[in-house]
C-alpha cells in the first residue's frame, strides 16, 4: 500500500512539473520601462491583435495618448482602460495602429471616453487570451483572437448595459473613419490608419465587420461636433461634445465618430462580440470573420489560439535551469514570434506594396518588417527554428520589389515608412541564403540589391546619400544631427553581405567593388579618441566632439540613438580590421571592455548588442563573452513587466536572450559562425526541419551545474572535442548533439 501511495506521490509530482512550454510565457513581460510589448491576445504572427488600451485616461488621471511619447497601447503602470484596440504593434518605439476601441459599459450611455473609461483589476494573460475586471461597472472581459479575427467575450451585471466601438481614438495620428449598420447585430467600415515615425505618405485604410451575439433594444451612431463659436442656441450640442443618432441608420463619416449598442441583461450575462479585419475590402473582412470565425464560441477560439503557441514553441524544449529562465526564454520566443505579420486575407488577397492593386499569393504574405531591428538576430534564428516562415518572409521581401521596385526598409500594411537606417533587407537575404535556404527568385533579389547599392543618391530610397558614400567612400557630415556615421556602418555591413552575395554569382568584379566600400568604416576612426568619429565634407573631423554625446537618447552628431561608444564596434564583418586600427588584440579588448566598465554599453541599442560577444573573436579573451553573456541576462532579463531592457524591437531583444541563453549567437549577420557561450539550461533540443536540415533535431547540453558554473572549460560537438569558440551554422545544424562542461572559475 505504500508502494501505491508513493508511485501516486511520484506521478503527481511529474504532472505538476511537466509543464508545456505555453505555460511559461508571461504576455506582461516588457510591458513597462518602454519595451512596448502588450499582454493583449493574438495567434502566432497573427494580423490580429486584441489588446487593453490604457494610455488614454481621464481628466482626473491627466495622461492620454499625446501627453507623451505612448509608442504601445498599454503600459503595464497605467490603470485607466478605454477599450481593447485591435490590430496592433508589438515592441516599437513609434506609435501606430492601436484603433477600432471596443468598450463595455452600464447605465446611462456616455460615449466621451474620458467619461467612460475604468480603472480595472484581476488582470490574467496567456497566450492568446487576456481578461479583467472593470471595476467602475463590475464587468468581467476577456478576449482571445484567431489570425484575422478577434473575439471578446464581456460578462455584464444585470440592468442596462452598453458596447461602445470608438474609431475616433487610437495610437495612429489619422483621423476619419467610416462605419454602417448593416443588421441590428452587424455593421462594417473603415478607418484611416497611418503616419507611422513621421511618415506623412505611410497612410492606409483597414476594414473592418463586426458582429454582436445578442441583438440589443437599441443602437446608434455618435459623431463629435465642431465647435461653433458665436452660436448661443444649442450650444451644448456646439461645444465639442458629442451628438448622439438614435433615429439615422444610414452610413456615418467624420473624425470622431463611433456606434453604440444597448441592452437589457440578466446578472452574469456574456455577450460576445467578434471582429474580422481585412487591409483589402470590407468583404475580405467578413469572409475572414465567417470562415475562422462561423459562430460565437469563445473558449473554443482561446483554447485553439493557445494550442497554436504550444505547437510553435514546442520547437524547442529546454530542461533544467530556474522556472524564472524558463519564463524568460519561453516569453523571449513568444514575443519574436508575433511579427512579422500575416497579411493576406483568408482567400490569399493583399494589398499590393504601395499600389492600388489587390494581388494574390499562394503562401503567406508578411508585413511589419522591422528589419534595421530583426536583421540582426531576429531573422537567423528564423532561419534556424522556424525555416518555413523565413523562406516565405524572404520571397515577401522580393516581391514587394517586383511590386514596388524597392526592397523594404520598415515596411508597414503595404506602405514603406522608411524608419531608421541602412539597406537591411540585404543582410536578412543574403544571411538567408547562405544557411541554406535558398528556395527564392535568387537573380531577382541580386537585382533587387543591387539597385539599392548603386542607384544615384537622388534616385535611391535607401540610400538617399550614396553619392558621397560612392565617391568618398564614407558619409560626411552635412547637417548637425544627420545620423552620417550610423548610416554609413550599415551600408558597410549590406555591402559585404552583397559581396558574398555576388561572389557565390560568380560576379567578380562586382562582389570587390561591395567588399572594397565594405571596408570603409576606417575612414572614420580617429586614434585621438580611439573611436568612429564624424567626418565633415571637407574630409576634416567634425570638432568639438565628444565620444559620450548622446548618452542619454540626446542627439548626437552622426549617430542615430546613440554615441560613438554605442557605434564603434559595430563592424562585425571585420573585427581583426578594427582591431589593427586600434593598435593590435590587447587595446582592442581593454578599451571593448572599458565600454562595459564605464557604463557606455547599452543593453537597448542594436547597434552594440553584440559587443559582448567579440571579445570571443581574440584567443584567450573568450571568457569575457562567457561573464558578460551571463551578467547581462542577469540584470537586464527578468520575469517582470520591467523584464526587457527597453523595446523590443519586434523581438530583437528577445532573440538576443533566446539566442543567449541556448549558447550561441549570430554576431555578424551573413557569417556563417556563431559564437558560443554558456548555456542556461542544462539541456536544450531545438526541432530542425528536414526539409531544410539533415539532422531532425539538436540536442545542446550541458553538465549539471551549480550557477556559478558559468565559463566552458571543453565543448564536444557530434561526440567530437571542439577547440574553438565559433561553430559554423553548417557543423551546428549537423552536429546533432553539442556538450559544454562548464567550470565555475576561468
Amino acid at each position: 500500500m505504500k508502494k501505491q501511495v508513493m508511485m501516486l506521490m511520484l506521478c503527481s509530482t511529474i504532472v505538476v512539473t511537466a509543464q508545456k512550454p505555453v505555460e511559461y510565457v508571461n504576455p506582461f513581460i516588457g510591458t513597462t520601462n518602454y519595451g512596448t510589448t502588450n499582454p493583449g491576445a493574438v495567434c502566432p504572427n497573427g494580423l490580429m491583435s486584441v489588446v487593453p488600451f490604457n494610455v488614454m485616461g481621464s481628466q482626473e488621471n491627466r495622461f492620454d495618448k499625446d501627453s507623451r511619447w505612448w509608442s504601445t497601447p498599454y503600459e503595464h503602470t497605467n490603470s485607466y482602460f478605454t477599450g481593447y484596440s485591435h490590430v496592433n504593434l508589438s515592441g516599437v518605439g513609434c506609435p501606430e495602429m492601436g484603433s477600432l476601441l471596443l468598450m463595455p459599459t452600464t447605465g446611462e450611455l456616455k460615449v466621451d471616453y474620458k467619461e467612460y473609461g475604468s480603472p480595472y483589476k484581476e488582470e490574467v494573460a496567456h497566450p492568446g487570451y487576456y481578461s479583467n475586471i472593470l471595476t467602475k461597472y463590475g464587468i468581467k472581459t476577456e478576449v482571445t483572437a484567431t489570425t484575422r479575427t478577434g473575439l471578446s467575450r464581456f460578462i455584464f451585471p444585470k440592468g442596462e448595459s452598453n458596447i461602445l466601438l470608438n474609431l475616433g481614438e487610437g495610437l495612429t495620428n489619422e483621423t476619419g473613419a467610416t462605419v454602417k449598420m448593416v443588421s441590428d447585430t452587424e455593421i462594417e467600415g473603415s478607418k484611416l490608419l497611418g503616419t507611422f515615425c513621421y511618415n506623412p505618405q505611410a497612410v492606409f485604410p483597414i476594414y473592418f465587420v463586426m458582429k454582436v451575439s445578442k441583438a440589443p433594444k437599441q443602437m446608434g451612431y455618435w459623431k463629435k461636433q465642431r465647435e461653433m463659436k458665436g452660436v448661443e442656441a444649442n450650444w451644448d450640442m456646439y461645444s465639442g461634445k458629442y451628438k448622439l443618432y438614435t433615429k439615422y441608420t444610414r452610413e456615418m463619416s467624420g473624425d470622431d465618430i463611433g456606434v453604440w449598442f444597448t441592452f437589457d441583461t440578466d446578472n452574469q450575462e456574456a455577450i460576445e462580440v467578434k471582429m474580422g479585419v481585412s487591409f483589402v475590402s470590407i468583404e475580405n473582412a467578413r469572409l475572414n470573420m465567417h470562415t475562422e470565425q462561423p459562430g460565437f464560441n469563445f473558449d473554443e477560439v482561446a483554447s485553439a489560439a493557445r494550442a497554436q503557441w504550444n505547437k510553435e514553441l514546442s520547437r524547442i524544449l529546454v530542461e533544467g535551469g530556474t522556472k524564472e529562465d524558463k519564463a524568460i526564454f519561453y516569453t523571449g520566443l513568444y514575443h519574436l514570434l508575433i511579427h512579422p505579420s500575416i497579411l493576406q486575407d483568408v482567400n490569399g488577397e493583399y494589398p499590393a506594396m504601395e499600389s492600388l492593386k489587390t494581388l494574390k499569393t499562394q503562401g503567406n504574405r508578411y508585413t511589419v518588417f522591422s528589419l534595421w531591428d530583426t536583421y540582426r538576430n531576429v531573422h537567423p534564428l528564423l532561419s534556424l527554428v522556424y525555416p518555413d516562415k523565413q523562406i516565405e518572409m524572404v520571397r515577401t521581401m522580393i516581391d514587394m520589389y517586383k511590386e514596388n521596385g524597392w526592397l523594404p526598409k520598415w515596411e508597414l500594411f503595404g506602405r514603406e515608412t522608411f524608419t531608421m537606417e541602412g539597406d537591411p533587407s540585404i543582410p536578412v537575404i543574403v544571411d538567408t541564403y547562405f544557411r541554406g535556404l535558398r528556395d527564392f527568385d535568387v537573380e531577382t533579389a541580386y537585382e533587387a540589391m543591387k539597385k539599392g547599392a548603386t542607384t544615384p543618391g537622388e534616385f535611391n530610397l535607401m540610400r538617399p546619400d550614396a553619392n558621397d558614400y560612392f565617391v568618398k567612400g564614407y558619409v560626411p557630415l552635412r547637417e548637425t544631427f544627420d545620423n552620417s556615421v550610423s548610416h554609413a556602418l550599415e551600408y558597410y555591413i549590406a555591402d559585404w553581405n552583397l559581396s558574398r552575395f555576388a561572389d557565390m554569382l560568380g560576379k567578380k568584379e562586382e562582389a570587390k567593388l561591395f567588399y572594397n566600400r565594405s571596408m570603409g568604416y576606417k575612414h572614420y576612426y580617429d586614434k585621438e579618441f580611439g573611436t568612429l568619429r564624424p567626418i565633415l565634407p571637407d574630409g576634416t573631423f567634425y570638432s568639438p566632439f565628444d565620444p559620450l554625446q548622446g548618452l542619454n537618447f540626446e542627439p548626437s552628431p552622426g549617430f542615430h540613438e546613440g554615441n560613438a561608444w554605442n557605434y564603434t564596434f559595430y563592424v562585425p564583418h571585420d573585427i581583426q580590421g578594427l582591431a589593427t586600427l586600434m593598435g593590435g588584440k590587447k587595446k582592442f579588448v581593454e578599451k571593448l571592455q572599458s565600454v562595459f566598465d564605464k557604463k557606455y554599453f547599452d543593453m537597448a541599442n542594436e547597434s552594440d548588442i553584440a559587443y559582448p560577444y567579440l571579445f570571443t573573436y581574440f584567443k584567450g579573451e573568450e571568457w569575457r563573452t562567457q561573464k558578460l553573456v551571463h551578467e547581462l541576462l542577469k540584470e537586464y532579463f527578468h520575469n517582470a513587466p520591467k523584464g526587457i531592457p527597453g523595446n523590443d524591437d519586434t523581438g530583437t531583444m528577445s532573440a538576443w536572450a533566446v539566442f543567449s541563453m541556448m549558447g550561441f549567437y549570430p554576431a555578424c549577420p551573413g557569417n556563417m559562425e556563431y559564437t558560443l557561450t554558456s548555456p542556461s539550461f542544462d539541456k536544450v533540443t531545438i526541432k530542425l526541419d528536414t526539409k531544410y536540415y539533415p539532422k531532425d533535431k539538436l540536442v545542446i547540453t550541458t553538465d549539471k551545474h551549480p550557477e556559478e558554473n558559468i565559463y566552458i572549460r571543453n565543448i564536444e560537438v557530434g561526440g567530437k572535442k571542439h577547440n574553438k569558440y565559433f561553430l559554423s551554422h553548417q557543423k551546428l545544424v549537423n552536429a546533432g548533439e553539442i556538450h559544454f562542461v562548464l567550470k565555475a572559475m576561468r
